[in-house]
């Protein structure tokens, strides 16, 4: 059996709870880790000590959470209530000792270990920036089951409490002090000291008093606006927030041990939803891909073998290109601690490109993301230039440059004499086939895609590309480089489309196509809205740029022939010249930044144009729509699988959901077609 936790005994006779769990980098509480709690709490209760206090020996983590694993195993309701309520019991001995109890909590604090510290008495926390104490399981599709809903608010207020459960937020120990959540914030160098001083009643907590917001009329408004806002916020697609919001509202009209078992119950109402069951599939989808690990040796070699090259690590980058994706790729680079050189053939495009960066960390600071020391250190990190000064030492190059190959091939003639023989090239193309680009570039081995989504430092996903001549151990490296910028990767096969815009394209032409058949640019795109994507389909190509989209779709028509044929309508879109949301105007008109209206003018062009060919037909349900435009992803999601574009399923999910939004509730595109029977 696990040994975690253990309990030690010093000399001034306080029993300090230790979790260490030997067979994990990080502290969960599961059946076996929650079984040896609860018999150090019974060997506890017959002692008697002067204190107890819980705390890790794994620096930077107390403790992350309850096993996600065991809710997978959660069939019907009556289970997860079942579930719930032995997490009460354990948790309850911890008030019922009769001593003081504190928690120190020194890193992640999540989840059943939150809920743990919360039974304490007192909660002291390391202000650290690994410190972080909160209640993420909504984010799962569930509600906290240990307590967290009953305890949370009793202690901080009901508004606080619902801000952090609704959201699945955690908080800093500092807004954690604060806010009333821990009662001292200290150096981790006194932790233990303090935890002492606690225990021993040498050091008062000051406590706010939360009545007020707590009183049932206050109580009542605002559980009110925090449905709105939540509704708002996910229109009533996730049942776990407003579930959580019941237990709360219920929970505080009564006894603590009541609203114990109404969370008990709703736990295992919302434990079993189809929601819950693809969000920690998403969980563990994450958890995969942020460990990924790409054997070169199980990856066929189609050129000459010949000397192996042995990769660095990599910590300078080069970044070709200062527009958009290049400076969104130079910042992400530096915040993760790499030294980036950053160049482009304008010192005006290079200042755009410095503006661009500075207005990320800005923005960084503002949301308190990063703190302004840190945002000055990354901003540091980046090197403009204007020539390929600095580029000779550089361990990876990614080219962001116009996505026109005869642009690229030039940059690529440039750096041929420039760059060691073992640093790694890499395109951020989106579209354009990689062995062109890697014959282009005169190191077809040490050639790869590296493609990013735009904006970078808000899309998760990147796609790994190899060409038919890439060394696999340069595969792997950009799999370690990508793994270490904290973003997802995806390893595809270097074919046109590559994987996302494979699947994205053919969707956005067929939403032209129904057009093109009469539908209105408000039904297409309002029918995906309801099925739960972030965007529709039209004002997808908008944000895109029409340009852009329609250079794409011609890439792939040429590539794929008759099966993605440029539809009619995005043809004529083009050729008028219309840009989407950067030029003001689209299927869409624009105002600062926003879509104001459908562009009316657009609309009455397609509407005459269709009456013109005769090609108005009823209008389609909403559901017919839907049907439609995801029929053309979940062909070409087969297609790529029977390829090799991809290796399994997953990626075709991971995909979808970290590159394109793709509904998380849903649980990713092949997840959803074999719910609905189309897989």
């Amino acid at each position: 059996m696990i040994q975690s936790p253990r309990v030690e005994y010093d000399a001034e006779g306080i029993a300090w709870v230790v979790f260490d769990d030997p067979e994990s980098k990080v502290n969960v509480l599961g059946t076996e880790q929650m079984q040896q709690l609860d018999a150090v709490l019974d060997e506890l209760y017959k002692r008697k000590p002067k204190a107890a206090v819980f705390i890790s020996a794994k620096p930077g983590i107390f403790i992350a959470g309850a096993d996600i694993k065991e809710l997978q195993r959660i069939h019907d309701a009556s289970l997860g209530a079942d579930l719930s309520r032995a997490g009460h019991r354990i948790l309850a001995k911890i008030e019922q000792l009769g001593v003081p109890t504190v928690a120190a909590i020194d890193g992640a604090c999540l989840g059943g270990g939150c809920e743990l510290a919360l039974a304490c008495r007192y909660r002291v926390a390391a202000d650290g920036p690994k410190t972080q104490i909160g209640l993420p399981e909504t984010q799962l599709g569930i509600i906290p089951g240990w307590g967290g809903s009953q305890r949370l608010p009793r202690l901080i207020g009901l508004g606080a409490a619902l801000d952090i459960i609704c959201a699945g937020k955690s908080v800093s120990a500092d807004k954690a002090r604060r806010i009333g959540l821990v009662d001292a914030a200290v150096p981790s160098v006194v932790l233990r000291e303090t935890a002492t001083r606690l225990a021993l009643g040498q050091q008062r907590a000051k406590r706010k008093s939360v009545w007020t917001q707590n009183w049932w009329p206050m109580r009542r408004f605002i559980c009110r606006v925090a449905r709105k806002r939540v509704l708002l916020r996910t229109e009533g697609r996730y049942p776990a927030p407003l579930r959580a919001i019941d237990a709360m509202e219920e929970g505080l009209r009564g006894p603590l041990n009541e609203g114990l078992e109404g969370e008990a119950k709703i736990f295992g109402e919302v434990s079993v939803t189809p929601q819950c069951r693809n969000l920690i599939r998403l969980f563990f989808l994450r958890e995969k891909y942020s460990k990924l690990v790409f054997n070169p040796e199980t990856v066929e070699r189609t050129g000459p073998i010949g000397a192996k090259v042995v990769t660095p690590a990599v910590e300078k980058v080069g970044v070709l290109g200062a527009g958009v994706m290049g400076a969104g790729i130079a910042q992400w680079c530096s915040a993760r601690g790499l030294v980036v050189r950053l160049k482009d053939i304008k010192p005006d495009f290079v200042a755009a490109g410095i503006k661009r960066i500075a207005d990320v960390y800005r923005e960084g600071v503002k949301r308190r993301k990063l703190s302004d020391l840190d945002a000055q250190h990354g901003l540091a990190r980046v090197h403009p230039t204007t020539d390929y000064t600095g580029f000779g030492d550089c361990d990876l190059v990614i080219e962001a440059v116009l996505e026109k190959i005869e642009v690229k091939r030039q940059a690529f003639g440039e750096l041929a004499s420039i760059l060691r023989n073992d640093c790694i090239l890499a395109s951020n193309t989106s579209a354009i086939p990689i062995d062109e680009l890697a014959e282009a570039s005169g190191r077809p081995k040490r050639f790869v895609g590296i493609h990013f989504f735009n904006p970078v430092h808000k899309m998760p996903l990147v796609e790994i590309v190899r060409g038919t001549k890439t060394a696999p151990e340069v595969v792997a490296a950009a799999v370690e480089f990508v793994k270490r910028l904290k973003k997802i990767p995806v390893v595809v096969k270097g074919t046109p489309g590559f994987l996302v815009n494979r699947l994205l394209m053919p969707y956005l032409n067929e939403a032209g196509v129904l057009l093109g058949e009469g539908e209105t640019i408000e039904s297409i795109d309002e029918a995906m809205l309801d099925f739960g994507m972030p965007m529709g389909p039209l004002r997808l190509i908008d944000e895109v740029g029409i340009d852009v989209a329609y250079d794409v779709a011609a890439e792939l028509g040429e590539a794929f022939k008759e099966r993605m044929a440029v539809a009619r309508i995005l043809r004529q879109v083009h050729e008028q010249g219309l840009k989407g949301r950067k030029g003001g105007v689209g299927f869409y008109v624009y105002k600062k930044k926003k879509a104001e209206r459908v562009n009316r003018r657009l609309a009455k062009v397609i509407r005459r144009d269709t009456e013109s060919r005769n090609a108005r037909k009823e209008p389609r349900s909403a559901r017919d729509i839907q049907r439609r435009l995801l029929g053309v992803m979940i062909q070409e999601a087969r297609l790529c699988l029977s390829e090799g574009v991809v290796a399994s399923e997953d990626d075709i999910d991971a995909g979808m959901i970290f590159g394109t939004g793709f509904p998380p509730f849903r649980g990713g595109l092949v997840r959803y077609a074999r719910d609905v029977g189309l897989w």
